[in-house]
């Protein structure tokens, strides 16, 4: 033995290595890998928004410049790659954005053949303005040559008073919904849900309609979430105001390509001032899952149940901070990501926690926390083709 192999001790390690190997295999690990990958919004940008196209390529926008009229940029990144590409302006007209208040930038989505859909309310510097020189809801989409934005335009025409974000939402067949909450100076508890459809991939809209079947008001300075779900449902998700006090969850749902809209009231809650507060929708393999946050608590909750059924919110643990600006993300095999800001305050920047659920929708012990969200921010994630996240703040 000793002739054809050596001496025994040897081979210690070699031994020793095939044991750790085989470790690895039976615990089904190729590599160890961190959960969550941390990377800053480029250019130092803040406010990152993102969608994920049907080719799985991340499109993010984000906001640069002067808090009150600033602009939007743009860029992506392939499932596979590591760094994202260089960034284009959206807004046509130069300062056209806002940050204050990190409720009322940008929201992005992915329509047909991946083309970019982007909302955002006008800053006081914005062209063209709404009625009456009120603030703009301003669109831009990907050109044809996706290469650059069309023009910005604005698509509030009757009902104006924006003050809260909007957002847009899209599918893969050119239909697009963007929905924004609005009033006529009769107090928040009079403030509608209004939405504009385009069926030709955002090149045409349709009027404005109230799609706010309860009218229960709208929190005026609280932002607004939509998503197109897995079984073609268009949702969104908002916070009431009726009698300016009772401001609760509301997820709005269409099974008509937003003909028409059922409410579902989700959460509860009584303050007689305005939050600020922000929500998120995201869709997994199978499921839509919605986040929104509370008296200094965010909450998650998985919406496939029927409207009949109550929805079971999911509290991260512990206690942080005033808990804000919830998001989502979904892996391809259904963990999700939860992701929120605790400490942030106006004009004032703060951390970013997190917590992994499994494809069953239960905690797990997996979380996290991140220091050095800026002012005005708050953070975004995705999924990587290996199953962990990444998270730009």
């Amino acid at each position: 033995m000793n002739r054809l192999f050596g001496h025994p001790a040897r081979w210690i390690p070699v031994i020793a290595a095939l044991v750790a190997g085989i470790g690895i295999v039976m615990t089904g690990r190729s590599a160890p890998r961190e959960a969550v990958q941390w990377e800053r919004v480029p250019d130092g940008g803040v406010q990152p928004q993102l969608a994920i196209g049907s080719d799985r390529t991340v499109h993010l926008v984000y906001f640069k410049g002067e808090p009150r009229a600033g602009d939007l940029f743009y860029c992506f990144r392939g499932s596979n790659e590591s760094r994202f590409s260089p960034a284009i302006r959206v807004n046509s007209a130069p300062a056209s954005a806002i940050a204050v208040g990190t409720i009322r930038g940008a929201q992005i989505a992915v329509g047909k053949d991946n083309r970019v859909h982007i909302a955002w309310n006008g800053s006081d510097a914005a062209t063209p303005r709404g009625p009456k020189n009120e603030t703009p809801l301003l669109y831009a989409r990907l050109n044809d040559s996706k290469d650059g934005f069309e023009p910005q335009r604005n698509l509030i025409e009757q009902a104006y008073g924006l003050d809260g974000g909007a957002c847009v939402a899209a599918n893969g067949k050119g239909s697009v919904y963007v929905a924004w909450h609005a009033g006529t100076g009769e107090g928040e508890g009079a403030r509608r849900v209004w939405l504009v459809k385009s069926a030709d991939d955002g090149a045409t809209f349709g009027k404005e309609n109230a799609i706010d079947s309860e009218r229960v008001g709208a929190c005026g300075c609280c932002g607004m979430r939509g998503s197109v779900g897995p079984d073609g449902e268009v949702q969104f998700l908002y916070r009431s105001a009726r009698e300016d006090v009772h401001r609760d969850i509301y997820l709005l749902t269409s099974s008509d390509a937003g003909a028409s809209f059922a409410s579902q009231k989700i959460q509860d809650w009584e303050v007689a001032a305005c939050p600020m507060s922000s929500e998120d929708l995201v869709n997994s393999a199978t499921d839509a899952w919605a986040g929104w946050e509370s008296d200094g608590q965010v909450y998650f909750a998985r919406l496939e149940q029927s409207p009949a059924d109550r929805l079971q919110p999911i509290a991260p643990r512990g206690a942080g901070p005033n808990r804000k600006h919830p998001r989502l993300a979904a892996s391809e095999a259904g963990a999700i990501l939860t992701l929120w800001t605790e400490g942030t305050g106006w004009n004032r920047g703060g951390d970013v926690a997190w917590q992994l659920l499994d494809k069953s929708g239960r905690a797990t012990l997996t979380t996290g926390k991140r220091t050095g969200v800026p002012t005005w921010s708050f953070a975004a994630a995705f999924a990587k083709p290996d199953g962990s996240f990444v998270v730009l703040y």
